[in-house]
């Protein structure tokens, strides 16, 4: 919006105040056109929103009596469970609003990419605060209540927002001959000959091939950032890591000279999407303030289900799907392990391979402390992290 107002009034603020400079009035202003700066003033913004207000926010949770509950199906975290009975969730609604907050300030929200970014976003946080609610009003509400959404009625929700976003960005830039918006991006591909030369052995993807695609990285990865949720700052960490690296994706992506350079897919515009990205990390380092252990306040599906999406559609946007899931791969790792263990047990009658799934409790069962799992995690986040981001220069 600031960014907007920037663009609406530049001609009167440069013809104004020629005592401030050459460029008037507009001098003042001129930081504002910097991606840069408008990705870091994002982060800063949403981690002071979250300083700021987390301690009334949490407070408001308590007298909602919005905590967890404390439950668990499985005996080995019932234990582990109960310490955390009266400590409130749904601290997801904080790290919306932050996000949502700076991204509108600081986005060009003219854009189709950061539109369709928002909806994402509100619409996977809503469903999350929808389940939150559910679970947590339940006693309230009486013994037949219904404790949260059914998963097929999550995952419906959650394909057929994620398709119908992808059906209107395939939409967006329908010329797969001459964009770039559409490619299957492959490890060591290069996507240009040569400055301003595409490769001619690129795959553009059809519609329904990217409807698909894009469907499953979004509500994928949605799921996966929500089933890793929970232990202490395990989440907000890895995520905030991992949001870094989809800001330096947006900014590569959207800079015609950087792509070609490395030789990666040009998205014009798609830069904007960093500043998201940006206000993503703030927000999520911000809610390790309140979420380190011991935790203050769970973020709970609302957050969860919300960061999942946006780092699924960010990938999607910027053609680097397969950099974005080597970078997430403890958030693979916890989603991997609870589809194995499910299957085995099922195929096997009742073996597990892991004494519990997700992964993450399976090592506290195994004599790790649930600080050193999470530190551990976001340490190996670091080094994929980085990995990921070398591969981009292996063309």
């Amino acid at each position: 919006m600031l960014y907007v107002l920037l663009d609406l009034c530049r001609n009167w603020l440069s013809e104004h105040g020629s005592w401030v400079g050459e460029r008037g009035y507009y001098s003042l202003f001129a930081i504002l056109d910097q991606i840069q700066f408008r990705t870091l003033a994002a982060a800063i913004l949403s981690f002071a929103i979250m300083l700021v207000f987390g301690r009334r926010v949490i407070a408001m949770l308590m007298r909602l009596k919005i905590g967890d509950a404390g439950l668990s199906d499985a005996e080995l975290l019932k234990r582990h469970a109960a310490s955390r009975k009266n400590v409130p969730t749904m601290g997801g609604v904080l790290i919306a609003a932050a996000i949502l907050v700076a991204t509108l300030l600081l986005a060009d929200i003219r854009q189709f990419y950061i539109q369709a970014g928002l909806i994402i976003f509100i619409t996977f946080a809503g469903v999350g605060a929808a389940d939150d609610w559910l679970k947590l009003t339940a006693s309230r509400r009486g013994s037949k209540s219904r404790q949260g959404l059914y998963a097929w009625e999550k995952l419906v929700f959650q394909l057929g927002v994620a398709a119908l976003v992808a059906w209107f960005l395939y939409g967006h830039t329908n010329t797969p001959g001459s964009d770039l918006a559409h490619v299957l991006n492959l490890p060591a591909q290069k996507t240009w000959e040569s400055p301003g030369n595409v490769s001619a052995s690129l795959i553009y993807l059809a519609p329904v091939a990217y409807v698909i695609f894009a469907t499953l990285m979004i509500a994928g990865m949605s799921n996966a950032v929500n089933i890793a949720d929970g232990m202490d700052g395990l989440v907000g960490g890895t995520a905030g890591i991992v949001s870094i690296g989809l800001v330096v994706l947006a900014l590569i992506a959207g800079s015609q000279t950087a792509a070609q350079y490395l030789l990666v897919p040009h998205i014009p515009i798609a830069d904007e999407l960093a500043v998201m990205a940006g206000a993503m990390a703030g927000a999520c380092f911000g809610f390790l303030w309140w979420n380190c252990a011991p935790a203050s306040v769970f973020m709970g599906d609302t957050g969860a289900l919300a960061l999942g999406a946006l780092v699924g559609y960010i990938a999607v946007i910027t053609r680097q799907e397969l950099v974005t899931i080597a970078m997430c791969g403890i958030f693979v790792i916890e989603a991997a392990s609870v589809m194995l263990q499910v299957g085995y047990f099922k195929a096997t009658g009742g073996k597990r391979i892991f004494k519990i799934a997700p992964y993450h409790h399976h090592l506290h069962m195994s004599d790790w402390t649930e600080q050193q799992v999470v530190a551990r995690f976001w340490i190996v986040t670091v080094l994929l992290l980085a990995l990921a981001l070398a591969t981009l220069k292996i063309r």
